[in-house]
């Protein structure tokens, strides 16, 4: 019998490589922690020592010409016991509430229209488009053009005389709160109209055929099904409206004359002045009432489940 091939040989006695072992697996906690490091990051340097930054300076030790790092309460004592101060404060809050109920009653009814009756996409997205043409042009533009529209000589008293419904011009359409919010309330509702439109698109047809097949008015789907399904796209742009309302200030500048303070012209006026003391004890409270109303607003609707 033949022997057997000097390879095969070699092979049988050949021995074999360990296997090479497999890169050390990485923690899910490791990877969850690097995935929300950018993030995390972000709102540190941007969000929260600024802020930080600013409760800090708002009790420095502030005077006429200078300020100090010299930790005191004498800046927040005399935010709330001058009067001006403590007036553009309930000011703000007056003219927030308006100017947000003025969004919704005057936002909804169009979101409402968009959202419900109107089942062609591409016809959705060319009003929604139509809706924010205004925000083509310059923001102090848009401000502005109220004066010719709202002044005693103004298109509006024009037409309120010509039609025989007032007999002289009003003059609080401008210089006047109902002038901001006039303003205010025309800038801001498309922030109101877009998330509620939104919501609305998704309530499916076949629901409030149901619904009316039961029996149910208009009164009723509305007040059972479309309203409390257009709740988170409600919260959504009440918040939109709250942050940018709140932090307002060429607006009543523009409209109000100079006549109306908010909290934000406050804060423009003494940082102006170099006392940042004062403009940091105004931007602290307003930055408080901010996330205080975004923090009520939230409780009424779990955003996460609902979009």
């Amino acid at each position: 019998m033949a022997a057997p091939p000097a390879i095969f040989m070699s092979l049988s006695t050949m021995t074999l490589a360990p296997p090479i072992a497999p890169p050390p697996a990485v923690p899910a906690d490791f990877k969850r922690a690097w995935l929300l490091a950018p993030g995390v990051i972000w709102m540190l340097l941007f969000l929260l020592l600024p802020m930080s930054m600013m409760v800090y300076v708002s009790f420095w030790t502030q005077t006429t010409f200078t300020i100090e790092p010299v930790l005191t309460l004498d800046s927040w004592r005399a935010f709330f016991a001058t009067p001006t101060y403590v007036g553009a404060l309930w000011t703000t809050i007056g003219l927030w509430a308006i100017v947000l109920l003025g969004c919704l009653l005057l936002g909804y009814p169009v979101a409402l229209y968009i959202g419900l009756f109107v089942r062609n996409k591409g016809v959705q997205t060319m009003l929604l488009v139509l809706c924010v043409i205004p925000f083509w042009t310059s923001f102090l533009i848009r401000v502005l053009a109220w004066r010719p529209m709202l002044g005693s000589e103004g298109a509006i008293n024009l037409i309120l005389m010509q039609l025989g419904i007032i007999g002289e011009p009003l003059q609080i359409l401008l210089f006047s709160p109902l002038s901001v919010v006039i303003g205010m309330v025309q800038i801001y509702v498309v922030f109101m109209v877009g998330p509620v439109a939104f919501m609305l698109s998704r309530i499916e047809p076949s629901l409030l055929e149901a619904a009316r097949d039961l029996g149910a008015g208009s009164w009723k789907i509305f007040r059972a099904i479309v309203w409390p399904l257009s709740m988170p796209g409600v919260v959504v742009g009440a918040i939109f409206v709250t942050i940018m309302v709140l932090g307002e200030f060429a607006t009543s500048s523009a409209l109000s004359g100079r006549k109306l303070s908010m909290l934000g012209n406050i804060i423009v006026t003494q940082v102006g002045s170099l006392k940042w003391a004062f403009a940091a004890v105004a931007g602290v409270i307003l930055t408080a009432i901010t996330a205080l109303v975004v923090a009520l607003l939230l409780r009424l609707v779990n955003l996460r489940e609902e979009l």
